[in-house]
């Protein structure tokens, strides 16, 4: 139920009503001469009751302008609109759609009949009158009204791709309201787990749900079931894209040092299986930095760049390795580039600190380390965040 105060419900009516219609509810549309001066007494006072905030009391006026014009469309408009506001769905919906009938280009008005016939039972016809509207709508609160009540229509009926694309089309002019946002998690989540089941009912066996599995245990931070699902997947289809990539990340990631010199194989079978894969070539590149190779990583760095031209990770790892080798002016340009681009990367800032600290540039230096621990302590807000809400549970509920 709509609770609106009486003053909010009539400025909303009028507002909704500035129709450009040809009927006009200060004109008599009769073509009875009889009739035209009790219908103009009728409409004079409904316009009165309406400037005076009384939609109960113009509700009658405007039924007897209806008793004596049946096609009067501005009277059919506001009386409908008074009638929702009022709650009285019912005898709202008829007033709507004759103004619509009268004049089918009002999306305003078919909202809120798309609306009044959901909330009376009606959700077939009220979602189609509310998808009909919802593309033309321009008053930003009717419009997420509107998509709201969408988005619970097609999730009741596990429709989640129509629901997903109207949460996004909120977003795009709400994108930090809280409540879309949280929608928009529940319905992709929703996906996420549809999709799952889905994968494991028609491939129980396939190495496609090892992978998928893994990417779920990932989240839960189970490092031996996302390694031992990624075995499991590259056993089952060794074609798997991505799947060298992920085992290796997933093998570097461990505390145990054996596994992660076998991620070095996995990082080259990922560049050999995906060639056109910056990410890989970038990450083998950092491994075998850290293996003390520079030479072998400057090699798939420039794969890496050679691939997709200004990569970042790429060169900041050649940047890395051109400081070491004492050409600190030429490491200064590429990460100065990469800061140009994306001004938030923490580790450019620190690794560009370093840089100036050789080239004996101690502004840039405070500057370049001020910027890294900001975007840093940023990064590690936002991780704790993360890390609290997925702690979080009814265990951590306080006795009551």
């Amino acid at each position: 139920m709509i609770s609106l105060t009486m003053q909010a419900q009539t400025m909303l009516a009028m507002m909704l009503l500035m129709l450009s219609a040809a009927s006009v509810l200060g004109q008599g549309t009769s073509a009875d001469g009889d009739k035209e001066a009790p219908l103009s007494h009728h409409i004079r006072l409904s316009q009165q009751y309406l400037a005076q905030h009384e939609p109960i009391k113009a509700i009658p006026e405007l039924q007897a302008v209806l008793a004596l014009d049946p096609n009067n469309l501005e009277a059919h408009a506001n009386l409908g609109v008074l009638l929702f506001f009022q709650g009285e769905f019912v005898p709202a919906i008829p007033q709507l759609r004759e103004a619509l009938k009268l004049k089918p280009d009002l999306p305003k008005i078919q909202s809120l009949l798309g609306l009044a016939e959901r909330r009376v039972g009606d959700g077939l016809s009220g979602r189609r009158d509310l998808e009909a509207a919802f593309p033309r709508i321009e008053d930003e609160k009717l419009k997420l009204d509107v998509g709201r009540d969408l988005i619970e229509s097609y999730s009741s009926a596990g429709e989640l791709d129509k629901a997903a694309e109207t949460v996004d089309v909120l977003l795009k002019s709400k994108p930090t309201d809280a409540n879309l946002l949280y929608t928009s998690y529940r319905i992709h989540n929703d996906m996420a787990v549809e999709a799952l089941l889905d994968l494991a009912l028609a491939a129980p066996e396939s190495g496609q749900l090892h992978q998928a599995m893994a990417h779920e245990l990932q989240r839960e931070r189970d490092l031996a079931g996302t390694t031992n699902n990624l075995r499991k997947a590259l056993e089952l289809d060794p074609s798997l894209p991505g799947i060298h990539f992920e085992l290796a990340e997933a093998l570097h990631a461990s505390d145990d040092q054996r596994l992660r010199a076998d991620s070095l194989e996995q990082y080259k079978l990922a560049v050999q299986t995906a060639p056109n894969d910056p990410k890989a070539a970038s990450r083998l590149g950092d491994i075998e930095l850290e293996q003390g190779d520079s030479t072998a990583a400057m090699s798939s760095y420039q794969q890496a760049l050679k691939i997709q031209p200004n990569y970042a990770d790429a060169e900041i790892g050649s940047a890395n390795i051109l400081s070491e080798r004492g050409n600190s002016a030429a490491a200064a340009s590429l990460l100065e580039r990469v800061e140009a681009a994306d001004p938030s990367n923490s580790l450019a800032h620190y690794r560009l600190s370093v840089v100036y600290r050789k080239l004996k540039r101690p502004n840039d230096v405070k500057r370049e380390l001020e910027l890294y621990q900001r975007y840093k302590d940023e990064r590690e807000k936002l991780k704790a965040v993360y890390q609290n809400m997925r702690q979080a549970g009814p265990s951590d509920e306080q006795p009551k």
